[in-house]
């Protein structure tokens, strides 16, 4: 979230081969901010991102379509992922002519939204066991997370 939700700001990467396997827009949280994800919440009901590490799990069929159930792994950022329905899922509002109309994607609930048409394939390389990291340079998650290094 570091960059502008105008920029292709989601890498699916590949680490053993470590190749780039996609390359597109995410949408965040519509009280994260505008432009820019600046503000980033773990409580039920903010409509905001959550930083951290993430552990893909099942997939399930929802009013976004098919959509990734996401696992929070930090205590205090993005534990309550699951009981928010921070999911992934496609939206029209994260696409290039969705951007191209507003000069700006939409915002989801705070769920990371990707390029409807985009989400299957990705969704179906990534379900059930892959790390999915949210970063934005937050001092308070840098100073606080269990799981990033020190000198990140």
């Amino acid at each position: 979230f570091r960059l502008p939700s105008q920029k292709k700001r989601m890498w699916v990467i590949d680490l053993k081969s470590k190749i780039i396997l996609h390359h597109t827009y995410v949408a965040h949280g519509e009280n994260s901010g505008g432009k820019y994800a600046i503000d980033f919440s773990n409580t039920v009901g903010s409509h905001q991102s959550s930083l951290g590490f993430y552990l893909t799990q099942e997939t399930y069929i929802g009013k976004n379509g098919l959509s990734l159930r996401l696992k929070g792994l930090e205590h205090g950022f993005n534990s309550n992922a699951r009981e928010r329905y921070v999911v992934l899922h496609g939206a029209d509002y994260a696409t290039e002519k969705y951007l191209a109309k507003h000069g700006t994607l939409g915002n989801s609930e705070g769920c990371p939204a990707i390029p409807m048409g985009l989400h299957i394939p990705i969704i179906e390389l990534t379900k059930e066991g892959t790390c999915l990291f949210m970063y934005f340079p937050d001092a308070q998650y840098l100073e606080n997370s269990n799981l990033i290094l020190d000198d990140f």
